[in-house]
């Protein structure tokens, strides 16, 4: 029985044509071997299973090369080809360092970077997760891998570039791979699969390289699996059994569900999708990726956003072409609001159910059913009360400030008719709320709401009107301003004329608050105090020094430090306090 090699490792590239998905850079590699501008150090970094090891190998076997093909392709036949391929060249070392990772392992490649290579030109030192080396050894590192022999390069690789010191970093030529995308991992998985003489639908492969998730090495691995599982035959369905990934044909179907108002029908679909053992977080985040897709097959101008079969294309954008644009947005809307809600729902299968619920009710009409029960409109806008008029406030008023005969009179001559609509007057007068009738709290709302121009003369202000002001600006103030609150409660205003209020403050930050505030505090205390001319002064408080009293001994040692012939005097004297 022939060995069983798995696709990962026997569909390995060996050149760097054969490399998938990173054109770019294996450009850039041959290149670079071709001119003979080689570094001492590439850091190659990317996700894993991208080929960043396997371009370290290529790279390693190219310069070594004795029959360098034209374009920096290896020619794998010559002596230093064939050593490399059966792993026994003694130019090219490999190092793990994840499990060599002590200061002690790198200096054993230091040591050995001081050997020349026996045959060929270049000795090659390729580190394999080099993220994994600790400080110690990276410090270690440093010296020999910035300043390395003529015949020495290093390939250093990582799937976590931010873990590398940068002291590191400054001394490598840095690669970033990317990851491969859903058609160059369909591409290949068609190939191996062609070679292997295996059936493969391209849905399930389509699948199996977004379960893979941009790693080739993942979607080579699936590969196997599912080979197992179907005996090389693969289809969407086996592929979906086997890797418990609920298939799009589901989510085709719930939305059928929705444009036909069948709530009984989705809710029954749910139900199965959960007896399959499938979460309904996951099913609630597939129906909004679901939407989205629709969304984006509307227009050619999005189509290429969709990573996946033709076949799979043709079934959304059919689907699409069904579906209103503003049904899609309302539907993504609530799956996305549903998704956010699942994690903090207690009742998770209700929450996945009213979303379905109100998804199926967007496609109804406005108007109820047959029987009445049903809903006008599942989303409405809030109705918002359209703000009186201000032709009908001013009627109020004018009504107000008519004579009582006037009004009499008017109602007895109106008594036999019915008028349908009073006319609005032309121009009112001015309303002078200062000897209305009212009480005092109408009397107050009225003065509140009056225009600032409306209000003339300038009644002189006293001490508790001026207090009563003050705290009642305070109480206007909004609810997220409880401190500036707090700070002005602390304050109080003192009369210095008929117009002026002087207010004391204790820093010149407290100061600089109230300037800020000014235009409001003045607009307000103008309108309460029934004063256009009112001004509010501002003054820092004075700080009266503070004499320290010194005791007898101290005021001594003072002098002292004053007049050094005092501590002379004081010695000669023997003088001291008792």
């Amino acid at each position: 029985m022939e060995e069983y090699i798995v696709s990962a490792l026997k569909y390995r590239p060996l050149n760097f044509d054969s490399v998938v998905g990173q054109r770019s850079l294996t450009t850039t590699l041959k290149n670079a071997i071709s001119s003979g501008k080689l570094a001492h150090a590439y850091l190659f970094c990317g996700p894993r299973g991208v080929g960043k090891t396997t371009c370290a190998r290529i790279f390693a076997k190219a310069i070594n090369c004795f029959n360098l093909q034209e374009g920096g392709e290896p020619c794998g036949e010559c002596e230093s080809c064939q050593a490399f391929d059966q792993q026994r060249s003694m130019n090219i070392h490999e190092l793990d360092a994840a499990s060599n990772n002590s200061v002690d392992d790198i200096r054993e490649l230091c040591k050995q970077v001081l050997i020349p290579p026996q045959t060929g030109k270049y000795k090659v030192f390729i580190i394999d997760e080099v993220h994994m080396l600790s400080p110690s050894a990276f410090n270690a590192f440093l010296k020999t891998l910035e300043e390395p022999p003529s015949y020495v390069i290093f390939i250093l690789c990582t799937t976590e570039k931010h873990k590398i010191l940068p002291t590191i970093l400054s001394r490598c030529q840095v690669y970033d791979f990317q990851r491969m995308t859903t058609q160059n991992t369909i591409d290949h998985l068609k190939y191996v699969a062609e070679k292997e003489g295996y059936k493969a639908e391209p849905e399930a492969l389509s699948l199996i390289a977004e379960k893979a998730d941009g790693g080739m090495r993942d979607a080579l691995s699936i590969f196997d699996q599912m080979v197992s599982f179907s005996g090389g035959n693969l289809t969407y369905e086996n592929v979906c059994q086997n890797l418990n990934v609920l298939s799009q044909e589901y989510y085709f179907k719930l939305v059928d569900y929705f444009l036909a108002s069948k709530v009984s029908d989705c809710l029954l679909l749910l139900n199965e999708v959960l007896q399959k053992g499938f979460d309904g977080g996951n099913f609630v985040a597939g129906l909004a990726t679901h939407m989205r897709n629709l969304l984006v097959s509307r227009d050619a101008v999005t189509l290429p956003l969709l990573e996946m079969s033709d076949k799979m294309r043709a079934h959304y954008q059919e689907q699409a072409q069904r579906t209103p644009i503003r049904f899609i947005y309302k539907a993504l809307k609530l799956a996305n609001d549903c998704d956010q809600a699942y994690r903090t729902s207690r009742n998770k299968r209700l929450q996945v159910e009213i979303c379905l619920i109100q998804c199926a009710q967007l496609a109804e009409p406005d108007s109820a059913d047959a029987s009445g029960h049903g809903p006008v409109q599942t989303i409405k806008p809030i109705k918002k009360t359209e703000p009186a008029k201000p032709a009908d406030k001013a009627s109020e008023v004018a009504k107000v400030n008519v004579p009582k005969t006037e009004t009499k009179a008017a109602t007895i001559e109106n008594k036999p008719q019915q008028v349908s609509e009073p006319a609005a007057p032309k121009k009112l007068p001015k309303v002078s709320f200062k000897h209305f009738g009212a009480g005092k709290k109408e009397e107050e709302k009225a003065a509140a709401s009056a225009p600032l121009e409306e209000m003339v003369g300038s009644e002189p202000i006293d001490k508790e009107r001026l207090t009563a002001a003050w705290y009642g600006f305070i109480d206007s103030l909004p609810h997220e301003s409880v401190a500036l609150a707090q700070r002005f409660k602390g304050l109080q205003p003192i009369v210095k004329d008929d117009n002026t209020a002087t207010l004391t403050v204790s820093n010149p930050q407290i100061q600089q608050t109230v300037e800020g505030q000014m235009p409001q505090i003045l607009s307000f205390m103008r309108q309460s105090l029934r004063n256009m001319e009112f001004r509010l002064e501002t003054k820092l408080e004075e700080i009266q020094e503070v004499v320290k009293s010194y005791s007898e001994p101290e005021m001594l040692k003072v002098m002292q430090e004053q007049n050094p012939g005092v501590g002379e005097l004081v010695s000669q004297l023997q003088l001291s306090f008792d």
